[in-house]
């Protein structure tokens, strides 16, 4: 069934997790020209140590700042890990939000959260399972109110769905109260293992560094071609059958339809868009700034994707919660996670940048929450020690779509952290205020309320 959208629901779901700024906030970041036409959403499932990558404190107690040390930025008095030299470098093109703040520490709350901007849990939530009850993801809010610019949907997913080690699902990725015909379109290229993390096949791990068994994973790309017994002549023949049939098909679905009809055929048909998704056989160079692996691959795929006209593309940066790093988490962040990342993110940025796109795409990064200021061990579990959830605080990372490189905004430490500030600045940023964002993308309440009687 699909459930219409109203207003109030356009409103509320207007406040998206990651991009849960206030106008205060956004009015501070941008300069210039304020529209972005697409939006490039970065999610780190597992959680991101703040401290251990673009909040440092190397002032703080030697349990709480860890084993990094911090190296400055292109922009004054901005510091982040050492770890991340490449975006240090470009930091004239991002800002980071330090206070992101929610009210959960549970993965699967969590990312329900992040990914559908509401803090308040639905009625019927099951950590366990994706409910119909649940809040729709803001792709799917995409997917149910933008127009295609292209034969291509207004929202792509990808690599792969985010799926927890044990096989369940985690909610917060669907169509939840809209339905099952809003679920968002998955581009799935990465292949799910139980016991493999981060960017493989370069970086692949596990974070209790047992053997991983079976073999390495491919990032492989879904079959865009016509099978070789199907020819041209063959194919309009069938393409022209399908017609009569969805003529009467079309006066019951509406014009819905005939947009996901031409979008699957040009997945078979069209050069360019074939082109978006064959990152694997780009240019040796190309390949060598992003990297040969699935974080590499994944964002120069955005990149295209939205090149090709896509209006929010969201990228899951490692399934399986890969930024989970309760333990080995210095090692594991040091040579398995952040230079993977602070090497495609860096490309994904210069490529926006020198294309011109930058202006108008506005990119983002965050995991479901950050992780707790204290360095704790579980011996049991893990080697060495590394840091628990924490919904309290996270780091939020922001460029393009008229984001400046600035100081960071707000930049002040929960009390409950004890760690001296540079500065207090005495806002939170919450995951369910309203912001413009998605006014970026086109993304309205009279939009998606319109929309709705689709």
């Amino acid at each position: 069934m699909q459930h219409p959208i109203t207003r109030r629901l356009a409103l509320q779901a207007g406040a998206v997790g990651l991009f849960g700024l206030s106008t205060g906030h956004l009015a501070a970041l941008a300069q210039g020209k304020r529209s972005a036409g697409s939006c490039i959403f970065i999610f780190l499932s597992g959680g991101l140590a703040q401290h251990d990558s673009f909040d440092p404190k190397p002032d703080a107690p030697e349990g709480i700042r860890g084993e990094f040390k911090p190296i400055a930025t292109k922009t004054t008095g901005v510091h982040i890990c050492e770890h991340l030299p490449l975006l240090a470098a470009r930091s004239d093109r991002w800002a980071l939000v330090r206070s992101l703040t929610h009210k959960t520490n549970d993965h699967s709350l969590g990312h329900l959260i992040m990914l559908t901007g509401r803090s308040e849990t639905p009625t019927g939530f099951s950590p366990s399972k994706p409910q119909p009850t649940d809040w729709p993801s803001i792709a799917s809010m995409a997917t149910a109110a933008l127009n295609s610019r292209t034969n291509l949907p207004p929202a792509v997913v990808l690599p792969d769905r985010i799926v927890h080690n044990t096989g369940r699902v985690i909610p917060g990725q669907f169509g939840g109260q809209m339905g099952a015909g809003r679920d968002p379109w998955f581009l799935e290229a990465s292949p799910f293992h139980p016991r493999a993390y981060g960017a493989f096949p370069e970086y692949e791990f596990d974070h209790q560094q047992r053997p991983i068994p079976g073999p390495q994973r491919v990032f492989s790309l879904p079959s865009l071609t016509l099978p070789e017994t199907v020819d041209g002549r063959r194919f309009e023949d069938r393409l022209s059958l399908l017609r009569r049939i969805d003529d009467k098909r079309r006066s019951l679905e509406g014009e819905r339809f005939t947009g996901f009809h031409a979008g699957a055929v040009s997945l078979l048909t069209s050069s360019r868009v074939r082109s978006a998704f064959d990152v694997t056989r780009a240019d040796s160079k190309t390949l060598e700034r992003y990297g040969k692996n699935s974080f590499g691959y994944s964002l120069l795929m955005a990149r295209r994707l939205v090149e090709a006209g896509v209006a929010l593309v969201q990228v899951n940066l490692g399934n399986n919660e890969t930024w989970d790093t309760h333990g080995n988490a210095f090692p594991h962040l040091k040579e398995k996670l952040l230079p993977p990342t602070d090497r495609a993110v860096s490309a994904l940025l210069d490529d926006l940048h020198d294309s011109g796109l930058l202006d108008n795409t506005l990119v983002i990064m965050a995991g479901e929450f950050g992780r707790t200021p204290r360095v704790f061990g579980l011996p049991a579990h893990y080697k060495l020690p590394g840091r628990d959830h924490w919904g309290a605080v996270q780091t939020v990372f922001l460029a393009g779509g008229g984001v400046k490189g600035t100081e960071p905004i707000p930049r002040r430490c929960h009390k409950r952290q004890r760690i001296s500030a540079r500065r207090s600045i005495r806002r939170w940023v919450f995951p369910k205020r309203p912001i413009g964002t998605t006014r970026r993308i086109g993304l309205t309440p009279s939009t998606m309320a319109s929309r709705s009687r689709d």
